[in-house]
């Protein structure tokens, strides 16, 4: 009997092993036909590079415009770029996605980064497959990382610390007196590690404190967004509208918060009460603009964004070697030349 049941459970074992090897094997063989999937895109056509960009929020109109510039800007040398994931069933992440983009062994990758470790870890990993990098919009500057885009963070915030000046310089006249002390909050990301907004904020302070006249107080503060999804990201800035004391001045570094704020301060009955200072040049921003509800925005220059991307990888495969950073222009969209934008949008739509 022993004799009998030790061959069962040996055979019982044999057969769970076997399925196990199939059910890897399977999952093996649907991953590189995945692989070969989208590598074929680059090969169908001849590309001398196949680049891929890896974003957090590959919807917004932000991320497409910064794919658009790569996009054309690939085209101009031969090299297509995959904004990876877009038509994906399933939402994978950035690391997922790094995961991917490495195991296919792409000609480069454009990552929206931060300074968490495993991202560190996933770009040096890329980097030691002979496949580089490049950092876009977020930093990870402990990588292997071969060049970083973004914007200049500290001048970034000098701006928007001189639009808080203005703005209170302007209440000021509305009123004929000094108000008491101006609450301004910075909106930061909870679960980004992202160094380039504490640059930002130290922008602004500095702006605040050398360029400000007369007696008006000023306090400059953080609050922290969820980030997680775009509902927790609204149900994050609606808490704010619940406070007995709400911010004079709410300044946003993203396109979703600028846009959850204005939907907010309508929502709330608060026009005119607080002033919001965004980011990105959307259409519903725009016209926010043009509606007083949004005091001014900062413009990116998606496109030149996206392109310099391109440019670094061309340079490294060139030269061995690319430029360390590659800043994009940046415009400040206020009253006085919202209109110019919004003949320009009234032109694209004819």
């Amino acid at each position: 009997m022993k004799e009998k049941n030790i061959k069962r459970t040996v055979w019982i074992s044999g057969i769970l092993i076997l399925l196990c090897v199939i059910a890897v094997c399977i999952c093996m063989f649907l991953f590189l036909s995945y692989i070969r999937g989208f590598r074929e895109v680059a090969d169908a056509d001849s590309y001398d590079k196949y680049y891929v960009m890896i974003t957090k929020d590959r919807k917004s109109s932000f991320w497409q415009s910064v794919y658009q510039g790569a996009y054309q800007r690939g085209l101009e040398e031969n090299a297509y770029v995959d904004l990876l994931g877009e038509n994906l069933s399933e939402d994978y992440s950035r690391e997922d996605l790094m995961r991917i983009a490495i195991s296919s062994g792409v000609d480069g990758i454009f990552v929206e980064s931060d300074e968490s470790g495993e991202l560190t870890e996933l770009i040096d990993e890329a980097v030691d497959r002979d496949i580089p990098v490049v950092t876009l919009y977020g930093d990870n500057t402990h990588s292997k990382r071969c060049s970083f885009v973004g914007v200049g963070s500290y001048n970034l915030g000098r701006e928007y610390g001189r639009q808080v000046l203005k703005i209170a310089e302007e209440q000021k006249k509305e009123k004929s007196e000094e108000k008491g002390e101006i609450q301004v909050a910075v909106l930061t990301n909870a679960y980004t590690m992202n160094s380039g907004q504490n640059i930002i904020y130290s922008g602004i302070q500095d702006a605040i404190e050398q360029e400000k006249t007369g007696e008006t107080k000023f306090s400059v503060s953080y609050i922290t967004v969820d980030d997680t999804n775009t509902f927790s990201v609204e149900e994050s800035i609606r808490d704010i509208f619940m406070e007995e004391r709400l911010p004079d001045i709410i300044i946003c570094l993203n396109e979703l918060n600028t846009t959850c704020v204005y939907q907010a301060v309508v929502d709330y009955n608060r026009v005119g009460q607080i002033s919001i200072l965004g980011y990105y040049d959307s259409d519903t921003i725009i016209n926010a603009i043009d509606r007083n509800v949004v005091n001014a925005t900062i413009s990116i220059d998606t496109e030149q964004m996206g392109g310099f991307c391109v440019d670094a990888l061309t340079e490294y495969y060139l030269l061995g070697n690319t430029s360390q950073y590659f800043t994009a222009d940046v415009t400040l969209i206020d009253k006085s030349n919202v209109e110019q934008y919004l003949k320009g949008g009234d032109e694209d739509e004819n």
